[in-house]
């Protein structure tokens, strides 16, 4: 009998050895790998034992080795416990994500792999402020079933500085935050004051982070001001949300010669598309033009050519450029300025289809038959010249009005605009046919004076040339998901999940108070939402029911799953027209050149897990500039009312809590609270599936949607809030008995959804011209 000879195991081979050595000269394995070893191995490891599982031996790959399992640790990967042993997040019930403070000194954590947030009481919360990254494990259900967490590790600290009034007390100061997520004040000691008196806006600059037992110590930094000049709301906006401004050195240095012009040997290799008639459609305000469009007709349909500002050519990866619009992640649009994510050369200059002059463009050519279906799409790298800069109103006016001065001066474009028209009455036709959601809301702007102060807030009209340039956006991000799907590509989506279970069961039992019922079962889609909404236009609540809907979906976000889009009702959706504005939009970009390139999902730089943490950060810093962007229109909307004090109006209730109803008042789009204490005439309880406050005695019932007259009784411009009371004793459609036969509801403590709020003046709008969900 011959015996076999002894052989060492051979080498672990990783799936993603390509992409490493592409990376880096001497590679070691990949995270995917490294994740795949523990689940394999199926115990936590320590560093030896992971480097003797992967058949690591010589010296430098070991403490390559160690140096990753450290930067997954950061990232919420791994969990590194007391034993010095690494087991996956995500196993042994342990989340990464991050904190969300509320003013009442609870909190969550949103998972960065997504799926329900989790609930941490405010014991948990001593040691953290909104925004920290954290590692939680479960640690039980509360009475409603939400899950609960622990923290079992703070992975990064997210607040360093925090903006707020300064106060003093037996020479100790202390700094409350303007940021009412943030629920600790900041210790100041006596020698770190800097001179700031009492009542004063400062910068408090954290020392000392927030544990289980010590509030944060902080010092003054730097001393804003005692009282509020123009523009001063949005520098506290800015400073309480940390959004950057200035731009890195670094960054200077690399955009320093840069010109104006596009350098002709950028041109070479492109497809050459300066002859054809192609024009940007936005605000009249608009400073960055993204997105030009061309259509003309063909004998079974249209060729539409969506041309995308070609930003990735400018800004490489790795570059501090780069990393700094991925720290930004968005531009923020304030009522007053913009904070870019590019510098004003490339946002502005390079990088924007300006009219007139040659620009680089990655380009979705589509053709669509006269159903409305995209039968065949391209997309490819070109150099045009966008022949009209032309707005929203000059387009409606020449394709619907048929306005003959605007039509002369635009002569050449016109047989094109009118293509574009007829293209997309057919594609608006789809959406219904597909069943995409439809909500009929009012967004505003603010007028200010020359001063800057603010005169009026006014209502944007949204006429058929916005929603035309938003069907040919809505065309051109599917056509680039689909894109990734057809070639198994890993990409960026954004995605708008289904209702979740509990917000379905709210909303049939608030439905079937009014004697309506949500088609779709157990679970219902997209057009089933429309149906009811079709179904109820002709109802005086209509308002109230349109609002209920609205608020039982979800938030739009990024991820690399493609979890499809709920909303607009397509089965894969990214974003990929607005690359100026959008850094998922660049990343978007760059994976098309990578395919066009005949590049593969092997061959591809950015892994899976990094794709999710582009994703997640982006829709952490949306999320931030929607929260700085609404603290600065709320400041503006209380400074607005102040001279109004005791005049009365009429309005809308949009919310209705346990502590009392939210009225938006009309022409004026400005929400204040009548609080619960203001309804003296009886005791109300809270019927938060009714969306109601309902009296004890007289049964007065006070709903959303309700008309209300009102009177202004306090503005409150530190805590940006109005109040107001009730102008009548018998409130005019609001403040209704209940009909005969209407089920009364068991009082409730807990909170309806958030109030809602009219948006300030910005490029882009969610759900305006160019899709933002």
């Amino acid at each position: 009998m011959t015996r076999r000879r002894s052989t060492a195991p051979a080498k672990p081979q990783d799936p993603h050895h390509q992409r490493e050595a592409k990376k880096y000269a001497n590679p070691i394995p990949s995270r995917e790998f490294i994740l795949e070893t523990l689940a394999a191995q199926g115990v936590p490891l320590s560093s030896d034992e992971l480097a003797a599982a992967l058949a690591l031996k010589d010296e430098q790959d070991v403490i390559a080795l160690e140096r990753r399992l450290g930067a997954m640790v950061r990232d919420g990967q791994l969990v590194r416990n007391r034993n010095q042993v690494y087991c996956p997040v995500n196993k042994r019930d342990l989340i990464a994500g991050r904190v969300i403070g509320h003013p009442d000194g609870f909190g969550f954590v949103r998972p960065e792999e997504g799926g329900d947030d989790l609930y941490l009481y405010p014991k948990e919360m001593r040691a953290l402020f909104h925004g920290d990254r954290v590692v939680v494990r479960v640690s039980g259900r509360d009475r409603r079933g939400r899950l609960e967490g622990a923290v079992v590790e703070i992975l990064e600290r997210n607040t360093r500085s925090v903006v707020g009034r300064l106060y003093k007390e037996g020479g100790v100061g202390f700094v409350v935050p303007d940021n009412k997520r943030l629920t600790h004040d900041i210790i100041i000691p006596s020698d770190r004051i800097n001179g700031a008196e009492q009542g004063q806006i400062v910068v408090a600059e954290i020392t000392d982070q927030p544990t289980q037992r010590t509030q944060p110590l902080g010092r003054i930094g730097q001393v804003l001001g005692d009282h509020m000049a123009p523009g001063m709301e949005t520098d506290i906006a800015i400073r309480t949300h940390a959004l950057p401004v200035d731009w890195p050195a670094e960054v200077e240095s690399e955009i320093a010669d840069l010109t104006a012009e596009v350098p002709e040997a950028a041109k070479q290799g492109r497809t050459d598309l300066r002859q054809l008639p192609l024009v940007t459609i936005d605000g009249a305000d608009a400073r960055d033009f993204d997105d030009a469009v061309y259509c003309e007709r063909k004998p079974k349909g249209w060729k539409l050519l969506v041309c995308i500002a070609d930003v990735s050519s400018y800004v490489q990866p790795g570059t501090a450029l780069d990393k700094e619009a991925q720290a930004r992640g968005n531009s923020v649009y304030f009522p007053d300025r913009v904070i870019p994510m590019l510098p004003e050369i490339l946002s502005n200059g390079l990088c924007s289809l300006n009219p007139q002059v040659d620009r680089l463009c990655m380009t979705a050519e589509l053709y669509i038959n006269g159903e409305g279906k995209v039968t065949r799409t391209r997309f490819f790298e070109a150099v045009m010249r966008s022949q009209a800069r032309l707005t929203y109103d000059q387009v409606a006016a020449m394709v619907v009005d048929g306005d003959g001065e605007l039509c002369e001066r635009f002569a050449e474009v016109l047989p094109h605009l009118h293509e574009l028209y007829q293209l997309y009455q057919v594609l608006h036709g789809t959406r219904a046919a597909r069943g995409a959601i439809d909500f009929d809301t009012t967004e505003t702007k603010f007028v200010f004076t020359d001063q800057g102060r603010i005169e009026a807030v006014v209502p944007q009209v949204r006429n058929d040339a916005h929603r035309l340039i938003e069907e040919c956006m809505l065309a051109a991000n599917v056509a680039a998901a689909r894109l990734f799907q057809r070639k198994r590509i890993p990409a960026v989506y954004r995605i708008h999940d289904t209702p979740s279970e509990e917000k379905l069961t709210d909303l049939r039992e608030f439905l079937g108070q009014l004697a309506l019922k949500l088609p779709g079962g157990p679970k219902p889609t997209a057009a089933d939402y429309a149906q009811l909404l079709e179904q109820v236009q002709g109802r005086a609540d209509r308002r109230l029911i349109q609002t209920v809907l609205l608020r039982s979906m979800q938030q739009a976000m990024y991820s690399s799953d493609n979890a499809g889009h709920f909303g607009l009702a397509y089965d894969a959706y990214t974003h990929f027209t607005s690359p100026i504005r959008r850094y998922p939009d660049l990343i978007v970009h760059r994976l098309i050149k990578h395919l066009l390139a005949g590049g593969t999902a092997a061959d591809l730089d950015l892994s899976k897990i990094e794709l999710q943490q582009v994703a997640e950060h982006c829709s952490g810093t949306e999320r931030r500039a929607d929260e700085a962007t609404r603290d600065a229109e709320d400041w503006l909307k209380c400074e607005f009312m102040q001279d109004k004090l005791g005049e009365k109006f009429d309005g809308t209730i949009t919310s209705v809590n346990s502590f009392g109803i939210f009225v938006e008042l009309d022409e004026v789009y400005v929400d204040g609270l009548v609080h619960i204490t203001a309804l003296d005439n009886d005791f109300y309880h809270f019927d938060p599936i009714g969306h109601r406050l309902h009296g004890e005695r007289t049964g007065t019932v006070y709903r959303l949607g309700d008309r209300l007259r009102v009177q202004v009784a306090a503005v409150n411009l530190d805590d940006r809030k109005i109040d107001f009371v009730l102008a009548d004793a018998a409130p005019r459609g609001g403040g209704k008995r209940p009909k005969s036969g209407e089920q009364k509801q068991t009082p409730s403590s807990e909170p309806a959804a958030g109030k809602s709020r009219s948006r300030g003046k910005r490029k882009r709008q969610s759900g305006g011209s160019k899709p933002a969900s």
